[in-house]
């Protein structure tokens, strides 16, 4: 027999914990429907932020960089029949060191998505590490790429979007992934004397970071700046290092893993960027090109474009993007505004579930819906390898997409259900998927879905329609 769906819990919860959020645990949709607007904007407080990583990227970075160091050491001494002996063993360390922070750092983001009351919050630090991503197929990376989030993304997702900015790029994963480390002035006094070294070509412009800052960071693809402002900027971002960056003695100083502004590689003189003036102020003189980019007309429609995507629809209107881009304007790049505008809009709660989850999203949510804090980092990275979206590896600088059809298909579809039924077969008969889905969907739960997972011949059957549902596959 059906009960009756929950008709206390309205859309406007269920779009405020599912969209908004990250998926309903047991009770939140209760706790949440008395004011879903305010329960959202109190998440925005800069006290909400959560504490920081026990270890940091230095401490991390020095381990790595020791290893690689041990590594090349060891191949080149001793006897000839034990090198390759010694290049085995190392390259070994080496990859499972740097393999167990990326567990740990992947547990630790997938327990606090899991278990934590502030979920608008933790959202956000997800749509930002994405909007400002690297890529753990890169090396070190791995072994930072939590940390980047940790460090540079989740202090600053309250703040103003010029902090957020200047963070992510000074922030040695993301020096590293576009190798900036690299990137020589060539009126720089190293440039002039590698110009003079045919053996130093390797130096040079390395034009990466300014072009990925420009195109997916800040103005938008589409946003009025040319090759020559991406090459006068490459320019400006000379000597934007992190100290130990090259191990055999090249731009070794500084503390490892910290930023570290190298004037020896810096390109010299005023340069002009998107038909501005700018003099010559070493660090200062990229990081005013970085606020002057974050307060520009065309970054604040692309954020806007990017943030009403992610939260209203895969297409969402001209008019809330418009709004949302006015705010960030008139409010000088302060996120907080912007995403009350968000909140405020009525293009937000006008449907329930436009959007289709991600592999990300869907994991997140089963592991609510259950109250289940995952416990084997292993298993948690391995699942979301499965579907698709492995952390942190979204293999190039624009992120994972935030599309439905970049996520369909026959393929991903069957490893959906597939997984399903193993989290069916893992929770046993322990809970009724008809409790969990009006707990998880409330009045996104439809008859018909709610129909089948009643009639399903088991538990276990009943909880993969459930979870396979088109109810609980989108948000």
């Amino acid at each position: 027999m059906l009960l009756p769906l929950n008709k206390t819990v309205d859309k406007f919860t269920v779009i405020a914990v599912n969209r908004f959020g990250l998926g309903a645990k047991p009770g939140e949709l209760h706790a949440v429907a008395d004011d879903p607007r305010r329960w959202l904007k109190s998440q925005l407080r800069p006290s909400a932020a959560g504490n920081p990583p026990a270890l940091r990227t230095p401490e991390v970075f020095a381990e790595v960089r020791a290893l690689l160091r041990a590594r090349r050491e060891q191949a080149q001494s001793g006897e000839p029949e034990s090198a390759a002996q010694n290049r085995s063993n190392n390259r070994n360390t080496y990859a499972r060191t740097v393999r167990r922070h990326y567990l740990e750092q992947v547990g630790q983001r997938y327990r606090r998505a899991a278990s934590t009351t502030a979920p608008f919050r933790e959202r956000l630090v997800h749509f930002w590490s994405n909007h400002f991503a690297v890529s753990a197929d890169k090396q070190p990376i791995p072994a930072l790429a939590g940390l980047y989030e940790e460090e540079a993304i989740r202090p600053h997702v309250s703040g103003s979007f010029a902090d957020l900015l200047i963070a992510a790029e000074q922030h040695p994963a993301m020096i590293l992934y576009l190798d900036n480390q690299r990137s020589v002035g060539p009126n720089s006094p190293l440039g002039k004397r590698a110009n003079r070294r045919s053996r130093e070509r390797s130096f040079g412009l390395n034009e990466n970071l300014a072009r990925e800052i420009l195109e997916l960071h800040t103005l938008g693809v589409d946003g009025g700046y040319t090759q020559a402002d991406v090459s006068r900027f490459a320019e400006v971002l000379t000597g934007w290092s992190i100290g130990g960056a090259n191990d055999r003695g090249r731009f070794a100083e500084g503390t490892p893993g910290t930023f570290e502004f190298r004037e020896a590689v810096h390109e010299p003189g005023a340069k002009s960027v998107l038909g501005k003036h700018y003099a010559e102020n070493g660090l200062g003189q990229g990081e005013q090109v970085l606020r002057d980019l974050a307060l520009h007309p065309s970054t604040a429609r692309h954020l806007a474009l990017k943030l009403s995507r992610h939260f209203v629809a895969d297409e969402p209107s001209a008019a809330v993007v418009d709004r949302l881009a006015e705010t960030y304007l008139r409010n000088d790049g302060q996120l907080v505004p912007v995403y009350e505008a968000l909140i405020d809009a009525e293009e937000s709660w006008e449907s329930l579930q436009t959007k289709y989850k991600t592999p990300h999203d869907f994991v997140v949510s089963t592991y609510r819906a259950f109250d289940y804090v995952p416990d084997n980092n292993r298993s948690t990275a391995a699942t979301l390898d499965l579907l698709g979206q492995a952390p942190w590896r979204p293999g190039s600088p624009a992120g994972w997409p935030d599309n439905a059809h970049d996520w369909g298909g026959a393929d991903a579809l069957y490893k959906r259900i597939e997984w399903s039924n193993t989290v069916a077969r893992i929770a046993g008969n322990r809970s009724d998927p008809v409790a969990l889905g009006d707990a998880a969907l409330g009045s996104a739960f439809s008859q018909r879905s709610r129909r089948s997972v009643a009639r399903a011949e088991s538990r276990l059957q009943g909880t993969t329609l459930l979870l396979a549902s088109p109810d609980f596959q989108r948000r």
